[in-house]
């Protein structure tokens, strides 16, 4: 391969968090679009993964966690056309783990309507994007040993690959 137009592959790092409280409920918020997902986002530049949870829960719920293992790795391995002056939205991985929550009283953020604790035999059936219910269900799957998805969610979801790491 010719290095002087050899081009680095982009990835988006993401990280989300299943986030319990004492009364073991678990904390979901509810998008702009109305579907209700588990808190996290994209990681910074220059910030850590760890951080990157603790921020993106506390942007959008107002709730203080402590991050605890890592209980599955997703790769959504299709690109799209962006929006707001993105040409292409590339690959991600998804880095999703168990927390605690700290302290503060779930509230509503820019990035989505609603936040709340629910019961966690109600959660998937709050959930309605595939790839959100594939990679709670890993959570609920989980004995220990990450989970590693491959899905595509465009144009259609489909799961590629699921197995214990």
């Amino acid at each position: 391969m010719d290095n002087a137009t050899w081009v680095m592959p982009t990835h988006i790092i993401a990280a989300a968090g299943i986030v319990i409280n004492d009364n073991d409920e678990i904390l979901m918020v509810k998008t702009h679009r109305g579907g209700w997902v588990f808190p996290g986002g994209q990681v910074e530049v220059g910030e850590n993964v760890i951080d990157a949870v603790k921020r993106e829960v506390m942007e959008e719920t107002g709730i203080d966690i402590e991050v605890g293992e890592v209980f599955c790795i997703s790769s959504n391995t299709c690109t799209y056309p962006g929006y707001n002056g993105v040409k292409e939205v590339p690959t991600k991985i998804m880095l999703d783990f168990i927390c605690r929550a700290k302290g503060g009283i779930p509230r509503p953020s820019d990035e989505n309507s609603e936040s709340a604790f629910f019961p966690r035999d109600k959660v998937q059936e709050l959930i309605t994007a595939p790839a959100i219910v594939e990679r709670f269900k890993a959570y609920l799957e989980y004995e220990g040993r990450p989970i590693y998805m491959e899905y595509v969610t465009k144009p259609n979801f489909q799961l590629k690959l699921k197995r214990s790491i």
